[in-house]
């Protein structure tokens, strides 16, 4: 993407939707959120609402972050048996790292309203990388893990690219959420109900589509201010026994709990549990994915950073990231060898896994990527206005 001084040259794949205009956001989730402009001089025609296209970095620095977190869980999955630590640092970065995520990608898609230039950039910046990046990980799969039966299916998304096709089906229905009286409640019941029905099947990974739903419900109901009141000193403070307290149960779950339970793409009796059980996971992850959520957010840095340029890249170290671990993973890398499950090979492993998925963020590779994650394709859609 061309880069202004300011690193930022026009709306990216990763930008807010904005009244007005017809941009989308990503996989990435959304970075840019509504700055005010100047208002318009006295007697001039209010075309449409002014609005800055200038990124708040609050929203970038939480993007990288969380993208961050996404990689090095992904990295300790090979590596954290026989580590109970290990084991509960990857439970409890599990459980709100891609609900906040969804939660920001639901914020910043309040504004769609399935207008034609909102369905053009829905096309090119997810259905697209969704069709690449499903093809690319089969034929990876296929061919590096020696695994010539696994199918190329588009109806069955595999490893990385449930998000996608997630994130599509939530904000082609986000105009009929935005019509509910209780969209927050009738997205729960939804997910409880999911949760009790393993007759739902993997097209398009929907048990993840329905479980996940209420956090990006959840992020259509926010406003600006919800933002800036997480982000006051005294919820900060407060966050730090309630993290404290989660890695303390996570500690006690490792042993106890089946991780399966915070992917949501199973129901209840899919996992050898009662049908019951279902909803009353359903609703006691979701508490606790938004208090975890909250908290990780109250600690964002509301500045730029060093990183916060990076935050404009997360569509592509989230969509590239598994290559890298995936191929290790087939390479035999921690199953040859013995340092990686020591506790200073674990180490490595974590400090590897965020330089790796943070060099997959920068403006280089975004660029190398943009034909796949924000392609024009204007021969394919028909002129407007």
């Amino acid at each position: 993407m061309p880069q202004a001084p300011n690193g930022y040259a026009r709306p990216s794949v990763d930008q807010v939707e904005e009244p007005g205009t017809t941009t989308g956001t990503t996989p990435s989730t959304v970075a840019d959120t509504p700055v005010p402009a100047r208002r318009p001089p006295a007697g001039s025609a209010p075309d449409r609402p002014a609005v800055s296209t200038r990124r708040d970095a609050f929203f970038d620095n939480a993007k990288f972050l969380a993208i961050v977190l996404v990689a090095v869980a992904h990295a300790w999955e090979p590596v954290m048996a026989g580590s109970r630590a290990t084991k509960a640092l990857y439970l409890l970065v599990y459980a709100f790292h891609m609900p906040a995520f969804i939660v920001i990608s639901g914020y910043f898609s309040r504004r769609f309203t399935a207008a034609p230039g909102q369905l053009r950039r829905l096309l090119t910046t997810i259905v697209v990388p969704y069709v690449v990046f499903e093809v690319a990980y089969s034929l990876f799969k296929r061919y590096a893990d020696d695994s010539p039966g696994h199918p190329i299916s588009l109806l069955d998304p595999w490893y990385l690219t449930w998000f996608l096709a997630a994130l599509f089906i939530w904000r082609l229905t986000t105009p009929l959420w935005l019509t509910l009286r209780h969209p927050l409640a009738v997205a729960l019941v939804v997910a409880a109900l999911a949760s009790l029905t393993p007759s739902i099947g993997e097209d398009l990974g929907l048990q993840r589509v329905l479980q996940f739903a209420p956090y990006f419900v959840v992020g259509l109901c926010l406003r600006p201010e919800h933002f800036q009141l997480v982000r006051r000193r005294e919820v900060r403070l407060l966050a730090l026994p309630v993290l404290a307290g989660a890695a303390a149960f996570a500690y006690w779950a490792a042993t106890h709990m089946r991780t399966a339970w915070l992917y949501h793409d199973n129901s209840a009796q899919e996992l050898d549990s009662p049908g019951w059980v279902g909803p009353v996971m359903t609703f006691a992850l979701f508490g606790c994915s938004l208090l975890l959520t909250a908290a990780f957010l109250s600690w964002v840095p509301g500045r730029r950073t060093w990183f916060t340029a990076l935050g404009a890249g997360t569509i592509c170290g989230y969509l590239l990231h598994g290559f890298v671990i995936k191929g290790a993973v087939y390479a035999g890398l921690f199953d040859d060898h013995a340092w990686p499950t020591t506790p200073l090979g674990r180490v490595v492993v974590t400090v590897a896994a965020a330089v790796a998925v943070t060099a997959l963020c920068t403006a280089p590779v975004r660029r190398l990527l943009r034909p796949v994650t924000e392609p024009e394709m204007k021969w394919a859609f028909r002129r407007t206005g």
